[in-house]
């Protein structure tokens, strides 16, 4: 096992200098690759977690307030951020005077708006929720895309430095006007290396690309499904205390 470890780094420091920088270049991509996946692993990892606890604890709750003030303690959650987004949007409508005390928001003592303006609110909701939605997508997918660009080019890479070990390798065979297999063997397998170098470093990329694609996808749903949900009780609200004269 040893003696294998000390031949790659010799087959590596032996290899001529366009190949090393081909090896340099990978191993760059390989650390950059490796902390990204590290890096959004425990991100969503973290953000299903607090997704979960927020959006149990907002079914439970009978008011916006309360769920707010648990929102702001879940800092991980892209439901719970969305959410605020949707809480403060409508601490604004309240002071536009949209009565909207049944969910935990005083409306300052303002005369309820006709139901038309109640709902052009509900339509300036529904905006900063689809901002708050896509922001909270961008924000999840961000660095992603390295990783998908990382299992494109570097099998490329390394066949680029293995075939230039190899026209290398038969550029000597020319100037020493030998082809035995002693002259040959340790060019090729230097050459080579790039070319696993390369595959070893695309590999985990596309898996972790995937994963994380999936991942995204299911809390960009959740995302849409709460505030579709979110929005249904604010206009069951306004249709209710327009039935109730308010």
């Amino acid at each position: 096992m040893i003696s294998g470890q000390i031949d790659i780094i010799q087959m590596v420091t032996n290899a001529g200098l366009m190949v090393q920088l081909v090896l340099f270049l990978l191993l760059f991509f390989s650390i950059t690759s490796w902390a990204i996946i590290l890096i959004k692993y425990f991100y969503i990892r973290r953000a299903f977690k607090e997704s979960a606890l927020f959006t149990d604890f907002f079914w439970k709750s009978r008011d916006l307030s309360d769920a707010f003030a648990r929102a702001r303690q879940l800092h991980g959650s892209p439901i719970a951020r969305v959410f605020r987004i949707g809480y403060l949007e409508l601490k604004k409508l309240s002071k536009s005077g949209v009565s909207l005390v049944g969910q935990g928001i005083e409306s300052k003592g303002k005369e309820s708006l006709p139901l038309s303006a109640k709902f052009a609110g509900s339509d300036n909701l529904k905006r900063a929720l689809r901002r708050a939605t896509n922001t909270e997508t961008m924000r999840m997918m961000q660095m992603v895309p390295f990783l998908a660009t990382t299992g494109n080019t570097t099998p490329f890479i390394g066949l680029f430095g293995t075939v230039w070990g190899i026209m290398n390798s038969f550029h000597g065979i020319g100037q020493r006007g030998s082809a035995s297999l002693a002259v040959v063997a340790p060019g090729i397998s230097e050459a080579l290396v790039a070319t696993a170098a390369g595959l070893a470093v695309a590999i985990p990329a596309v898996i972790a690309f995937n994963y994380f694609m999936q991942k995204i996808r299911i809390i960009e749903s959740e995302l849409h499904s709460f505030s579709s949900d979110f929005l249904n009780i604010i206009e069951r609200d306004i249709l209710s205390s327009k039935g109730n004269g308010r």
